[in-house]
């Protein structure tokens, strides 16, 4: 993002930019989330008060165009959010063409739209502002349509800069500062503190962790929470991590999330910092998340691996608290009948359930079946919801689960997924 420079003045200036970017992490900052993206607001400090150096966004060249567009499609695609980005890039473009366009009538010249598409794809710092700094998952808002908004509001004020002092303009990092300005006010209601009440274990290898909310928490079922647990020397994942909400919204200020213990040889600093946590530790959450939920109307197929279930416990007590009637269909894989998390509660909301277990479970519900053992897969989900193609689904496992059922379930009416690799 600098303009590189072998001067001592130069040297200066990017590592006091490096520095403050690091500081801005900690200083400017929101209940263990930072405000504002590290890069951007470090870059923006040193070319405001020219303190050595100045942002000159080098990297939006033609000869690094392809290599940012793969590599940025890579990360993209890991964290989801290509949809964002294009967002933004339709939009920054289109307005860096129009700028283009009311330049060239100023200067006389005739309006090239052509060549003033590749400039802003191939010469501009958008590729690489849109990929790895606007994507960034710490400044995003936690619904999908803020964060569309956010990437228009900052693919707006990049393609069109306007001048504030001088020859600096409010393009690029300042654009995407103001975006984060916007993401953090949409954010900022999801931020509260819990009080850890109790604990104890769902199944044989997953535990559950009750909370008392301090403060209005808002979220819908089917969201999930950033939970901060701070400890000595955490290791390089930090001191958050995401669960999915067990509790409906109708339960606060009850609270609670659910995760499988997983490897006790090797367990992560922040797991051991939970397990070690008593009740009666307040604890922060920094904010409610997603976009897997339910559609207000339709059919629904929901389809859980083990302690993916979560999410569905909190939209099927929601729904059983409200008195809703939805055709709601439970697929259920687990691999024994012990490790069947919220059995009691699933069936006390009368859902529809069809269970994949290795072992038969014992004393089903009526409205519960057993597989017989069959392994799930796509032929197998089409067998047992036949109407699958009418149905809404949602399903919440491992990446793997779902690529298997990728063909069965790209026939439904629309599909959400809820990934997940453990803690």
């Amino acid at each position: 993002m600098l303009q590189p420079s072998l001067t001592v003045a130069g040297l200066a200036g990017t590592a006091l930019a490096g520095a403050v970017a690091s500081l801005s992490k900690y200083l400017i900052a929101w209940r263990g989330r930072h405000i504002l993206n590290p890069a951007a607001f470090g870059a923006t400090v040193v070319t405001v008060f020219g303190l050595g150096t100045f942002s000159s966004w080098w990297v939006g060249t033609p000869v690094l165009a392809v290599a940012v567009a793969v590599l940025g499609l890579l990360v993209l695609w890991r964290t989801e959010k290509v949809r964002i980005v294009l967002v933004f890039l339709l939009v920054v473009v289109c307005v860096s063409v129009v700028h283009q366009a009311v330049q060239a009538q100023q200067g006389g010249a005739a309006a090239m739209p052509a060549d003033a598409v590749l400039f802003a794809i191939g010469q501009t710092p958008f590729l690489f502002l849109g990929a790895f700094m606007l994507s960034e998952p710490l400044t995003l808002p936690p619904r999908r349509w803020q964060q569309f908004g956010v990437a228009g509001l900052v693919g707006v004020l990049a393609g069109w800069p306007i001048p504030v002092i001088g020859t600096v303009t409010l393009g690029q990092e300042r654009a995407l500062l103001i975006g984060n300005l916007l993401a953090f006010a949409f954010a900022l209601r999801g931020s509260v503190r819990l009080v850890l009440d109790k604990r104890r274990m769902v199944t044989p290898t997953a535990q559950e962790i009750t909370f008392r909310t301090k403060g209005r928490l808002r979220f819908l079922p089917g969201q999930y929470l950033e939970l901060d647990v701070p400890h000595r020397r955490p290791d390089a994942r930090g001191t958050r991590r995401e669960f999915s909400i067990v509790s409906a919204p109708s339960d606060l200020p009850t609270l609670r999330i659910a995760y499988k213990n997983g490897d006790q040889r090797h367990p992560s600093s922040y797991k051991r910092a939970l397990a070690a946590a008593e009740p009666g530790t307040t604890l922060a959450v920094t904010g409610t998340w997603g976009d897997f939920l339910l559609p207000r109307g339709g059919a629904i197929l929901m389809v859980a691996a083990g302690i993916g279930v979560t999410p569905f416990v909190s939209q099927l007590r929601q729904l059983h608290a409200q008195g809703a009637e939805r055709d709601v269909v439970l697929v259920y894989v687990a691999s024994e009948a012990a490790e069947l998390a919220y059995r009691d509660e699933l069936e006390a909301t009368g859902v529809r359930a069809v269970v994949f277990t290795r072992d038969e479970p014992q004393s089903l519900a009526p409205n519960w079946t057993w597989a017989q053992g069959v392994r799930l897969d796509a032929a197998g989900l089409e067998r047992v919801v036949p109407d699958i193609a009418a149905r809404h689904a949602f399903i919440s496992g491992p990446p793997r689960l779902i690529a298997d059922l990728a063909p069965a379930l790209q026939k439904a009416r629309s599909l959400s997924t809820d990934a997940f690799a453990g803690y």
